[in-house]
């Protein structure tokens, strides 16, 4: 009988060692972690410009004035090709023709038609920054009364946007570093390191008018900031 009972306690503490090994295991793998975030940014001087460049025109009829429009926005695509912007770098973004109502208050339930407004836009990239003011000029001589939405950019940037994310580390690592030593513990080794993403300033609105034809068009373009944000976690012991 004795010897049963030994039996069984010898096994019921097998049973308790097996169940206790999974949580021995779990709590070596639960590592005391530091996660930081850095932000490391480069600016340099922007190598092309995008922009949408467009023709308003209006007319009693919708025929009228899409006619008017398209032999505007015609003459316009003729000047930007002189002036040096390549057809590959030219894209029609929008063609809209609408009804104009008369918005005068009268005795009448229905709005009175106007005329017909037409609407026709391009979206160009202009590679040579410098050409850019002398470009505007033509178009705008050409015909164009609608300049929107410009915007600076780099074609090649990933050699920056490298650099970048080489300071944002360093940024993350130096605040590590900084809270490691003030906390009195030292940092492992790196257990995630994360990119939150690239973002450059958003475009610059740009508005031009036809008269703006009898004066160069000045233009600032000024520097680009190319930016990163990393999130690094550290073991520390």
């Amino acid at each position: 009988m004795l010897k049963i009972i030994t039996a069984a306690f010898m096994l019921g503490s097998v049973a308790v060692f097996s169940a206790a090994q999974p949580a021995l295991a779990e709590e070596k793998l639960m590592h005391r972690t530091l996660s930081l975030s850095g932000h490391g940014e480069v600016r340099a001087a922007p190598d092309l410009v995008s922009l949408s460049l467009g023709v308003f025109t209006n007319a009693e009829t919708a025929t009228a004035a899409l006619t008017a429009n398209n032999t505007a926005m015609q003459a316009v695509l003729s000047a930007l090709k002189s002036a040096g912007v390549n057809e590959r770098d030219t894209q029609t973004s929008n063609l809209t023709v609408n009804p104009r109502y008369d918005t005068r208050s009268d005795n009448s339930s229905q709005p009175q038609t106007a005329g017909f407004d037409a609407s026709n836009n391009v979206n160009i990239v202009v590679r040579k920054v410098d050409q850019l003011g002398r470009i505007l000029d033509a178009a705008v001589g050409a015909g164009a009364n609608q300049v929107n939405s410009l915007t600076f950019g780099i074609e090649n940037d990933q050699k920056l946007l490298d650099e970048a994310r080489k300071l944002a580390v360093a940024e993350a690592r130096r605040k590590a570093e900084l809270y490691a030593a003030a906390s009195g513990v030292a940092l492992g080794n790196i257990v995630t390191i994360s990119e939150g993403g690239s973002y450059q300033p958003g475009p610059q609105q740009f508005k031009a008018r036809a008269e703006a034809a009898d004066a160069s068009v000045p233009i600032a373009q000024g520097e680009q900031v190319l930016a990163i944000d990393v999130s690094v976690t550290w073991e520390i012991r």
